[in-house]
């Protein structure tokens, strides 16, 4: 598997994002919601290097599943989110690809009347934008390639690795299995 970025690159650029995150909401507490389950290593990492009041809630979303390497229809299961009338609101993802699924939960968490909804996302594929909204917050750009690792996942393997990396077919094989 090829290496795209080390634990040590990702834990470097996640202390930016902390210090950027903490500037720009010195003045008022955010909640942060983590799109599950990829957001869970990004989030743990991220809520320790931000120094400003932080409330932190859930929301499942999902567009791929088991073997796949493309999106198919996107579910959101709200259920586990705290009360947003009112609070800033940062939404945090691992990956940023087509916008879709950022685009469509943006949408959705609009009902619930939140002051402000900001996005951040650790991986950023430029290229395959097809919404024309951009994430708020991001880690890295990246090149239109399947990639695995510090959350991401293939068929539910790989989500432990400290880094990212893009999986070759053999990779693929071997976690299909």
């Amino acid at each position: 598997m090829q290496v795209l970025f080390t634990a040590e690159q990702i834990q470097e650029r996640i202390t930016e994002l902390g210090d950027q995150i903490s500037a720009d909401y010195a003045e008022s507490p955010v909640t942060i919601i983590g799109i599950l389950s990829g957001c869970l290593m990004v989030m743990a990492d991220l809520l320790r290097r931000t120094n400003v009041p932080v409330r932190t809630t859930f929301i499942s979303a999902s567009s791929y599943g088991g073997t796949r390497t493309s999106p198919g229809e996107l579910t959101i299961n709200d259920s586990m989110l705290a009360d947003l009338q009112g609070k800033d609101v940062l939404l945090l993802d691992d990956i940023y690809d087509t916008g879709q699924t950022m685009q469509k939960i943006v949408a959705h968490l609009q009902q619930f009347q939140p002051a402000s909804i900001a996005t951040a996302v650790l991986l950023w594929k430029t290229d395959r934008n097809l919404t024309g909204m951009d994430p708020d917050y991001f880690g890295f750009r990246i090149p239109d390639k399947f990639v695995v690792g510090y959350g991401l996942d293939y068929n539910e393997r790989f989500r432990e690795l400290p880094w990212i990396g893009i999986p070759d077919d053999d990779d693929l094989r071997q976690a299909a299995s």
